[in-house]
């Protein structure tokens, strides 16, 4: 009589692609915080604890209150009715194993993708147009961005700092902590851009998804050669390096050229052979329902001759750009 042998995949989960420098600035932010609380003579501890509490309750009704929009306005994505999305989303999440996560399709105008939650489910929200401009490999970047925010929990943290850093002090220090906390904010897409990178498992279709995010035209070498000395002549001026102190978001040049970086990295190497390895493992995350989704394939997203070639050969003028 044979002997019947299950073997199960292990999943591979790791969070090493957290920007190094992360950690450390969100505990200076805490620090200063506290010290803020302390030292300053406006601000006393009992008033500054019903403060981030307060912040805290109004910020979680906010987010309630958007998820039950985005339910009955928004689409969610599911397997029945977004069949090619849906398998997208689905590979990110294998890969990057962020965690219960609902995904809806938003109608707006602007090319963005967001995340928010502070409990389980956390929600994704990715704005139409993505779809008409992204290729299937750039937005598995922008899907694992997302999820990326997700699994090293930034979703919830960026409620509870943000709150801290909010409370009321003189100018000066309430100054200094807004800065702490975008400072913060800025690693924290670095992170995320790493695990965008490892979701698409392309440095080529991550840079083209971070330059379509600002030029959505781009169809040529031309195009993008404009497009990116543009963001590359951002950092030059002294003005925008104030500025982007006190910006969420990092300048796209600096974007690009961590993640260049960062892909040369053996560290890299390593968590891409690894999350890679999950997309064996069959999801069994429940389907997010929502309003009903019009039938959307990927199709939208590229026109299906370009589909046919790989991106290397589309944009040959990227290779070896490094």
């Amino acid at each position: 009589m044979g002997v019947l042998i299950l073997v199960r995949q292990i999943i591979f989960r790791s969070l090493r692609y957290r920007h190094d420098n992360e950690s450390v600035i969100l505990v200076l932010t805490i620090l200063l915080v506290l010290a803020v609380i302390v030292l300053t003579s406006t601000v006393t501890f009992c008033l500054s604890g019903v403060f981030v509490v307060g912040m805290f309750v109004l910020s979680a009704l906010m987010i309630r209150s958007h998820h039950q929009s985005l339910m009955r306005t928004a689409y969610a994505i599911n397997p029945v009715q977004t069949p090619e999305l849906a398998d997208v989303v689905e590979e990110c999440a294998l890969k990057l194993q962020p965690g219960p996560v609902d995904v809806f399709l938003a109608k707006e105008k602007q090319m963005n993708a967001y995340t928010f939650g502070v409990g389980d489910p956390k929600v994704l929200v990715l704005f139409s147009p993505l779809l008409k401009v992204m290729s299937p490999g750039e937005l598995k970047f922008i899907i694992g961005h997302e999820m990326g925010h997700v699994a090293l929990g930034h979703t919830w943290l960026n409620t509870i700092v943000g709150g801290l850093a909010g409370i009321p002090a003189p100018f000066g220090a309430a100054v200094i902590l807004y800065a702490a906390f975008r400072w913060w904010n800025r690693l924290c897409e670095f992170s995320a851009d790493r695990a965008g990178l490892l979701a698409c498992g392309d440095l080529h279709h991550a840079t083209l998804a971070l330059v379509k995010l600002v030029a959505p035209e781009i169809r040529s070498q031309v195009d993008f050669d404009k497009a990116l000395a543009l963001i590359d002549a951002e950092d030059d001026l002294a003005s925008n390096r104030i500025a982007e102190a006190f910006q969420s978001h990092p300048m796209l040049i600096r974007r690009i050229n961590e993640l260049r970086e960062y892909a040369r990295s053996e560290e890299y190497r390593q968590l891409q052979a690894g999350v890679n390895r999950n997309v064996g493992v069959r999801s069994t995350r429940p389907v997010a329902y929502g309003r009903p989704t019009p039938p959307v394939t990927m199709a939208q997203a590229e026109p299906e001759e370009k589909q046919q070639v790989p991106p290397e050969e589309r944009w040959p003028w990227l290779k070896g750009r490094d």
